[in-house]
Order: C-alpha cells, then structure tokens, then sequence
C-alpha cells in the first residue's frame, strides 16, 4: 500500500498538525500531546497513528521512543507498506498474552493461502507471554486476527489499552466495564473502562 492510500479527515487533521508541530518545534509531538489538542484519548489517537502506519503515512523511528513518529515522504515505500500478496499475510508485530507490551510493528510476510478465510482483512501476531495457553496458544505461537474495531462476549481479542500497551485476551463487556480475561487460571483478568479492539482470533499457527 502506498501513501496515496485514502485518509478520514481525522487522519488527514493529525498528519498536519504532526507536520506543523514538528516545523515548529523539531522533534514529533507524543501522542498525549495530539490527544490533547484533539480533545480526545489517547486510546483513540492511538487507533489513528496505526492507520496512518498501516497506509503507509506514518512510521516509528525506534521502539520505546515516546517522540519516535516520522513522516514519510509520499516517494518512499517500505515493508510496512506495501500490499501482502494474495499468498500471503503480513506479521506485523508481536503481542502480549501476559502483561500488555508496546504494540511495535515489525513487518514480515508468512504465504498462508490454504488457510486464509476468503473476503476477510487478516494479519497474524507473534504471541509472547502464557496467558492464553489453557486455549492452546502457546508463547510464539502465530495468532491470525480478522482486522475488526468490535467484538461479542467470549471472543478472543486484540485490545489497545489506555497505556497503550496491546494484549491478548478473552473479551467480556460487563455493565458499565470490560473484562479481559486470560485463558490461564494462574493470572487474574484485566478491568478497563475502555479499550480499543484492533482484531478478533480467527486462527492459530504452530512453529514448532
């Protein structure tokens, strides 16, 4: 995918202020700044700057670099940007079934074609971390997600939490909270207010 990619007008607000905040200051704002101009969380700047990744716009100089987010040029292309073929599927990072880690894209292409679901968007994670392992997914396994913003109770998900962190849990939306509940009676679950749902476990991939 190339930065001509279509953009929401909310995309298209955040990459300018990003292109005036760094002509005036020199350096990338953090991402509680943009929330903060935004008048928004950064739950939802965060689902925004993964798009503008995902499209090619945006990419993270480092991980851990709270100040790491970098334009790019509409002539440059990367790994990140560029369409999987139809055999195959981007692994775009890895994510925690044990406590929430930075979500960092690390792209790389796994050729999945017998068994890809027709008609879906799908990626796969690297899971790292025990959490999930009374449903059988192990510490490096692949986890194939369905790319989806909502969930039903009981589905397995990927959550962004408010610290940014990403993890993998069993989603239950409990009255006025969420529960992520792992898949190990050894851990206790996760209560948040809000989370922002990037994908829903379709598939697991086993290297052994």
């Amino acid at each position: 995918m190339s930065p001509t990619a279509p953009l929401t007008r909310r995309q298209r607000d955040i990459l300018q202020f990003l292109k005036t905040y760094v002509d005036e200051h020199e350096l990338s704002p953090t991402l509680e700044e943009i929330a903060q101009h935004f008048q928004v969380n950064k739950v939802t700047i965060f689902g925004h700057v993964a798009e503008l990744e995902r499209k090619g716009f945006l990419t993270r100089a480092a991980r851990g670099i709270s100040r790491g987010l970098q334009l790019v040029e509409e002539q440059e292309t990367s790994v990140a940007t560029r369409p999987a073929t139809p055999s195959t599927v981007a692994i775009v990072g890895d994510i925690a079934a044990g406590a929430p880690i930075e979500a960092i894209e690390a792209p790389e292409e796994l050729d999945l074609l017998d068994l890809l679901p027709k008609d879906r968007d799908v990626y796969a994670l690297r899971v790292r971390g025990d959490s999930m392992i009374e449903d059988a997914i192990r510490d490096g396994d692949l986890v194939l997600i369905e790319r989806r913003e909502t969930a039903r109770n009981g589905e397995t998900v990927v959550a962004i939490l408010e610290d940014e962190g990403a993890t993998l849990k069993r989603y239950y939306r409990e009255g006025g909270r969420i529960r992520l509940q792992p898949a190990n009676s050894a851990m206790q679950p996760i209560y948040v207010d809000q989370v922002a749902i990037r994908g829903v476990l379709i598939g697991v991939v086993r290297q052994f």
